[in-house]
């Protein structure tokens, strides 16, 4: 294999891996969870398909990307290595139409789901020989103008129509919190499960996807079921 990066070898990298594993495995146990409720999703986003490759090897299975050509490239490349036929890549970038297409072909999940005529594009253009695309709506849970998301008060039409799609698999929630909102979390799990209890037919709702590098700790205790972590792994981005 070549040098992973010049700013990290492959040692440090499954070391930083393992810390973060073991953070997750506490914070469950300090929120009287079980560790295998939280999933942790390795954002490798600027990183090489080497040091993905290095993690595959070692046990991580699911990995999110945010740049649509950069990720296609990796997946191909990876894809014929045996250590990395389980992995499971997440599109967890913003959509415009123009990438629905490849985002529906190389893709496991997609976490920016937003708008209904995107989800339309997805389904239509997801291959039959495929299994159904697991979908997450991402919420704006505080209104931000600067991010992406639909609001709470927009959520009811757009589940009514992801349920109507049978390439899609709706599978809950994801955010990005505004860094000085306290209450994100608790809110996003208040949402989650009230959607949960209003549509009881609605099969494969079991993931909320909150908390980052920097505040896992309180996702996980908020009810968080997938970690979105980065720069605690990789390093910092190119």
């Amino acid at each position: 294999m070549k040098d992973i990066e010049n700013s990290m070898n492959s040692q440090n990298l499954i070391e930083n891996w393992q810390q973060v594993s073991r953070q997750m495995t506490q914070a469950c146990e300090h929120s009287n969870r079980q560790a295998e409720d939280v999933t942790l999703l390795a954002v490798s986003k600027t990183k090489s398909a080497d040091m993905i490759a290095t993690l595959a090897q070692r046990g991580q299975v699911h990995f999110g990307e945010n740049y649509l050509q950069e990720a296609i490239e990796k997946i191909e490349t990876l894809k014929e290595q045996p250590e990395c036929a389980g992995v499971v890549w997440h599109y967890i970038g913003s959509i415009q139409r123009n990438k629905t297409r490849d985002i529906a072909e190389h893709f496991d999940w997609v976490q920016t789901v937003e708008r209904g005529i995107i989800a339309k594009r997805l389904n239509d253009q997801r291959p039959a020989e495929m299994p159904p695309l697991n979908v997450l709506i991402q919420v704006n849970i505080d209104n931000e103008a600067s991010k992406s998301g639909c609001l709470p008060e927009q959520l009811p039409e757009l589940i009514t129509t992801i349920k109507g799609y049978e390439r899609l698999q709706l599978r809950g929630l994801m955010i990005i919190p505004a860094k000085t909102d306290t209450n994100a979390f608790a809110r996003t799990q208040q949402l989650f499960d009230a959607i949960k209890q209003s549509h009881p037919k609605l099969n494969g709702w079991d993931t909320l996807s909150m908390g980052m590098s920097g505040d896992m700790e309180e996702a996980i205790a908020k009810g968080s079921t997938m970690v979105r972590v980065g720069s605690a792994i990789f390093g910092e981005r190119n």
